[in-house]
């Protein structure tokens, strides 16, 4: 497992937006991406849709939701459990904080599952 790494501010990102890391930023083995939503809360997922070759972060941010821009599959930014097809599978999340108006990502380590839905 790798140790945190400073990835953008929180400016960087608008609210119900997300933006993409790329893997040679990360050491991970594909791209990841991060999103913020209102309340400045941030999130991490991978940023390929688990349906089709799609970005993520080129998806619709709705509440603590992402859907893809592709088919509409969408998932959930905290578990990165699928919510409606046409995607069948998960993705997989990363531990991501925010330290002051920095935001730093653990690639490959998963997020804490036990914040409330």
């Amino acid at each position: 497992m790798s140790e945190p790494i400073k990835v953008a501010l929180l400016d960087d990102i608008e609210q119900e937006e997300g933006i993409v890391v790329d893997s040679d930023v990360t050491g991970y083995k594909e791209p990841i991406a991060i999103f913020r939503i209102e309340d400045d809360e941030v999130y991490a997922l991978n940023d390929t849709c688990t349906h089709e070759t799609a970005s993520l972060a080129d998806g619709w941010v709705e509440g603590r939701e992402v859907e893809c821009p592709l088919h509409a599959a969408k998932f959930c930014l905290q578990t990165g459990n699928v919510l409606c097809m046409p995607a069948t599978e998960g993705t997989n999340t990363h531990a991501v904080e925010l330290r002051g108006d920095e935001i730093w990502l653990t690639p490959g380590k998963p997020a804490s599952k036990n914040e409330d839905a």
